[in-house]
């Protein structure tokens, strides 16, 4: 542990004593409080005694992700990196691992926005089997729910025209679309209802398919929900443009919703 790492794991660990009564919940609040910088100071040092615990990988994963997803734009990729490498790491320490295998997915579908073409379609097939993977090992797993409705919302996406070139080309993409979309993002809403990401995504799934009246409710739901994550925050404004939108698009509808 290098000086600058072990000063401040100290420093933390010496605050609230009285409520948190180990490093790793230490780390896991700092997380909560959006603190990721701080939550992965933390995480890391726990690695130099348990360099194979998956739990402080697939954390750490996590942290890298929701640092990235906050970062300027131009950096993200980088954080999506690190998370990848610890997820990765987080999976050969224990196949096992529902949460290892979904922030592996995360990680690796954030990559591949960043990749054209050929490297895409690839990390696309390797975000829907890590997905699986992880719901074969805990059905109850919510984010990886949400993944799954964010992967069919892609799809969903792509053109006809594009569908063909890539099957020519690219050996052609998985299926699904906007359908499958909403259900996944509807069971995800099933298990845990709190989380804004789920109403927000599912509200733009909505809106693709001309269902204005069902987006509005749930980009409604989404904006007034308790932030979690830092990623909530930019969330939330977009979907008071898109409420804003709709409104404008269906004022005898929708102004009397306010």
């Amino acid at each position: 542990m290098n000086l600058f790492i072990h000063i401040a794991f100290v420093f933390l660990l010496r605050q609230d004593t009285a409520v948190i009564s180990s490093p790793i919940d230490t780390a896991d609040a700092e997380f909560e409080a959006t603190n990721y910088g701080r939550s992965i100071l933390i995480y890391d040092s726990l690695l130099t005694s348990s360099r194979d615990s998956a739990a402080i990988l697939w954390k750490l994963a996590r942290s890298w992700v929701c640092a990235g997803d906050i970062a300027p734009r131009s950096e993200r990729i980088q954080f999506y990196t690190e998370a990848q490498d610890f997820a990765a790491r987080a999976v050969k320490a224990d196949s096992l691992s529902s949460d290892s295998h979904t922030w592996l997915a995360a990680s690796i579908g954030n990559i591949a926005m960043y990749e054209g073409g050929k490297t895409k379609i690839h990390l696309c097939r390797t975000v829907k089997k890590e997905i699986d993977r992880a719901l074969e090992l805990n059905p109850g797993n919510a984010l990886a729910y949400s993944i799954l409705g964010s992967f069919y919302k892609a799809l969903g996406d792509v053109s006809w025209f594009e569908r063909r070139l890539a099957g020519i080309f690219l050996g052609g993409l998985p299926d699904g679309g906007y359908e499958e979309s909403e259900a996944a993002f509807r069971k995800a809403i099933t298990l845990a209802p709190g989380v804004i990401r789920n109403h927000y995504e599912l509200g733009k799934v909505y809106m693709e398919e001309d269902r204005d009246g069902e987006a509005f409710i749930e980009f409604q739901r989404a904006l007034y929900l308790p932030m979690h994550i830092g990623m909530d925050c930019e969330m939330q404004q977009s979907a008071a443009q898109l409420l804003e939108e709709l409104k404008e698009k269906h004022p005898k509808d929708f102004r009397e919703a306010d």
